[in-house]
């Protein structure tokens, strides 16, 4: 191997060469980290004064290097209020006490922890930003302490983009309350002249002569078409209610066989239009799930009804159920219809999506399913389905079970229904209407008719009708909820709180058709909480229960009186 004159050979030289590029990058990456603008690094020494302050440390709080350079330490530039609230949490988190300052910066670095932490930084001239410091112990070659290393970035960007978005979240919320503000406030303005609608014309399909054939079609129409509407209105509310998370469900065990056998009651004229078989399941089980009643219906009725839908002529719709090992149900709602590519099943459960609309000429506002979805979701379950395309669907939805013994709910409601049905009462009961829409006040006044038995009282505000009732002690009061002056709900605490009129079962009839509406009304104590549009069979149900009810406390107050 060549020697050269100073003794060392061609090899040595190359190495050499090496190690001294390889330091003099080294140095350049060193220089270019200590000169770096974008970040500080500060360099303390044990106890934590200043000993390297780097040009982005300048550039970012505003001081020469030869003003903190032995002089101070790190905490003396962060905001002292916010040093101080760290030593604390670290004493409660480390049963230690940790005094403020800069031991309370750099505890967790001494002990070996990695450590970062985000405080304000203070600037010559006053002003702060947010900084993120990782903060690290800095020992020699026996691992004693000789100083600490503090690397910040500037943190206002992402604080400012947090406080933006938490700004447009806000923004985002507020508009949708009043969105759904908004739709409750409208459910409500249609609901009270649909209830005009809806009532007179099932006033003239009842009526005494009954109706000709032509003003059957007529009088038909005009409910199908109402019925329709306020089911429109119904479901954009759900909607609007769920994406506000106004919607209040009340889960608890349900009798999944119960729930079934309502909804085939409910579904099997609609299927027989069309000439559609529907076979339902043998629940040799009595399998009972955590669910709310009325919107597990719900569900299944709009599962049901879209299977008849959009299912071919003549064509068939079986439900059935399996269970898992996991400890749910799936219920399977299986039709024989066109079925759905892979593109459409894509896009349900979206908003207004109606697929398959272009080649059926059925009703509905698309949101159905997605109502369905959130609906089912919220019961802790989940909803799906598979499609083959000319061949037919399978929507299902899964439930959790349950061991609990299911409530049987309305048992005793249905008993007291089929009692007061026996006749009209041979006497004459008194029945208060407080109703400020005229509309209301003559289709109850026409329902009222029909009942001999029956004498009605009129008022057109809660003060007029609180004046009545304590005159007259009418046998059962029908309460309007958005009365003009006093509303319903104050006019029941006040009558409730009268010993005249204590006793007298007050029936609201409100076009707040809310969930959360209805709850707080039967809380406020009313007997029984119609909504309107009304439904004559459940208008006379729910007055022939009031009255028997009432009949039932005046018989146990007089017995009460001989007894004394």
């Amino acid at each position: 191997m060549q020697t050269l004159e100073n003794g060392f050979t061609l090899a040595d030289g190359i190495i050499e060469e090496r190690r001294q590029a390889i330091l003099l990058k080294t140095g350049a990456l060193q220089n270019a980290i200590l000169t770096s603008e974008n970040f500080s690094i500060i360099a303390t020494d044990e106890k934590g004064i200043i000993q390297l302050f780097n040009v982005g440390a300048e550039r970012m709080l505003g001081y020469e290097a030869c003003e903190v350079v032995n002089k101070i330490n790190p905490s003396d530039i962060h905001d002292p209020q916010e040093v101080m609230a760290r030593a604390q949490a670290l004493t409660a988190e480390l049963a230690t006490p940790i005094l403020p300052g800069f031991e309370a910066l750099a505890f967790k670095a001494s002990r070996g922890i990695e450590d970062i932490y985000e405080l304000t930084y203070i600037c010559k001239d006053g002003s702060r930003f947010p900084a993120i410091v990782s903060i690290t112990a800095l020992r020699d070659d026996f691992g004693s302490i000789i100083g600490y290393l503090l690397i910040g970035t500037d943190n206002s960007v992402r604080h400012k983009i947090e406080l933006d978005l938490q700004a447009a979240m806000a923004d985002a919320k507020k508009a949708n309350l009043a969105k759904s503000d908004f739709l409750s406030s409208m459910s409500h303005e249609l609901r009270t002249p649909l209830s005009a609608i809806l009532g007179f014309a099932q006033l003239i399909e009842s009526g005494t002569p009954q109706p000709t054939p032509s003003q059957k079609r007529s009088v038909d129409q005009i409910l199908k078409a109402g019925w329709y509407l306020l089911d429109l209105i119904n479901e954009i509310l759900d909607l609007a209610l769920i994406e506000s998370g106004k919607l209040i469900l009340s889960l608890e065990p349900i009798s999944l066989t119960e729930v079934v056998r309502e909804c085939k009651a409910m579904i099997l004229p609609q299927a027989q239009k069309r000439g559609i078989t529907v076979s339902f399941p043998l629940l040799e089980f009595p399998y009972t799930v955590m669910a709310d009643r009325t919107r597990l219906k719900q569900i299944l009725i709009n599962l049901l009804s879209n299977s008849i839908k959009y299912n071919r002529e003549g064509g068939s719709v079986i439900v059935d159920c399996v269970t898992s090992d996991s400890g749910r149900i799936r219920i399977c709602v299986k039709d024989v219809g066109g079925g759905l590519s892979p593109e459409k099943m894509l896009q349900l459960f979206q908003p207004f999506n109606r697929l398959g609309q272009e080649s059926n000429d059925s009703e509905g506002t698309g949101i159905g399913l997605v109502v369905c979805k959130r609906l089912i979701e919220l019961m802790g379950g989940v909803i799906g389905v598979d499609s083959v395309v000319d061949e037919g669907s399978v929507f299902w939805f899964e439930l959790n079970l349950t061991n609990e013994s299911s409530l049987e709910e309305h048992t005793v409601d249905a008993v007291a229904l089929t009692n007061a049905h026996s006749g009209a009462q041979a006497h004459c009961h008194t029945l208060l209407y407080v109703e400020d829409n005229p509309a209301n006040l003559m289709l109850v006044e026409d329902l009222i008719a029909r009942r001999p038995d029956i004498r009605l009282l009129t008022a057109r505000d809660a003060t007029r009708g609180m004046e009545i009732a304590r005159a007259s002690l009418p046998n059962v009061i029908l309460m309007d909820i958005n009365l003009p002056g006093i509303s319903g709900i104050k006019a029941l605490k006040m009558l409730s709180e009268d010993p005249l009129t204590e006793s007298i079962p007050v029936v609201a009839l409100s076009a707040n058709a809310i969930p959360r509406d209805i709850e707080r009304g039967l809380e406020a104590g009313f007997f029984r909480y119609l909504t309107k549009p009304i439904k004559v069979n459940e208008f006379m149900n729910t007055l022939d229960l009031a009255l028997n009810f009432a009949k039932a406390e005046a018989a146990c107050e007089t017995r009460e009186k001989k007894h004394d």
